[in-house]
């Protein structure tokens, strides 16, 4: 249940009983031995790359048997704090002292693509795609199944569009963790769908400062903890921007005459915290 909501809610859109408690109350009593199943249709490549990295994220914070983490260094920020201690607000009212910050942005991509008129990609008289159009619809998916950079498309449209608003949340997300080269950390088409699912993780630069090798006391950088700190609205409050994008590529195979085909995609984000 650690897992940043927009996930959860793929996993289980319908919901899910916690317990058999809570199962047997909603049955009014009876079949107190009913396990409910459920159905999941996810990735498990994709749940893999989730489970994996929030692993990792909790193991380096909170320590291992083996080897302490980064929260036995900073332990007495989170206990110190308070509004007239050097180390600012106490954990209950800033979270980042004492738990680890993940970055959670998805995309769900739906894209189009408009076959040139002269070309032998068409439909049917029921509106049933021949070989030729199913064929450019796979090359198109493949084409863009490969653009992984992360923030191309969205600076591509602060270009055309002059969006401030939109150029703030690229440098607000490149001070907080990410960087503008940065890839989705995994992306895959769906099968059967014109849809390409991608998400990316990146833990949240919250300005605390642990000196290498050395005895020197944990230190906070107040001005990246103010903007940490901006992120704390997206905690169990995922956002959600879309917008269409539309670009001309060249989908003929090395050696064959250019290809122009119009294709247009619409790209939903999701952006959450999740604190671990």
């Amino acid at each position: 249940m650690n897992l940043p909501e927009s996930v959860l809610l793929c996993l289980f859109p319908n919901g899910l009983v916690l317990s058999r408690q809570s199962a047997a109350l909603s049955e009014g009593g009876e079949n107190d031995d009913y396990e409910e199943l459920y159905g999941v249709d996810f990735d498990p490549e994709c749940f893999s790359y989730v489970l994996t990295f929030f692993k990792n994220a909790s193991d380096t914070f909170y320590g291992t048997p083996s080897s302490p983490g980064l929260y036995a260094a900073q332990q007495q920020l989170a206990e110190g704090g308070s509004p007239t201690s050097d180390f600012g607000p106490s954990a209950s009212q800033n979270p980042l002292l004492n738990k680890q910050a993940i970055i959670v942005l998805r995309e769900e991509l739906e894209y189009f693509a408009i076959p040139p008129k002269e070309g032998q990609a068409t439909t049917n008289a029921n509106g049933i795609a021949n070989v030729a159009l199913l064929d450019l619809k796979r090359k198109c998916g493949n084409y863009l199944l490969h653009r992984r950079n992360i923030f191309t498309a969205l600076q591509r449209n602060v270009s055309k569009e002059n969006n401030i608003a939109e150029q703030h949340l690229i440098d607000m997300l490149c001070m907080s963790g990410f960087d503008r080269d940065d890839e989705w950390g995994y992306r895959a088409m769906e099968p059967s769908r014109c849809c390409i699912s991608s998400i990316a993780l990146v833990l949240l630069k919250t300005g605390i400062q642990h000196p290498n090798g050395t005895d020197r006391p944990v230190t906070i950088d107040y001005t990246q903890m103010g903007t940490a700190q901006k992120l704390l609205l997206f905690w169990r409050k995922p956002a959600r921007k879309c917008w269409w994008d539309g670009i001309e590529v060249n989908i003929a195979e090395p050696g064959d005459a250019e290809k122009t085909v119009k294709l247009w995609a619409r790209r939903v984000w999701t952006l959450e915290l999740s604190l671990v």
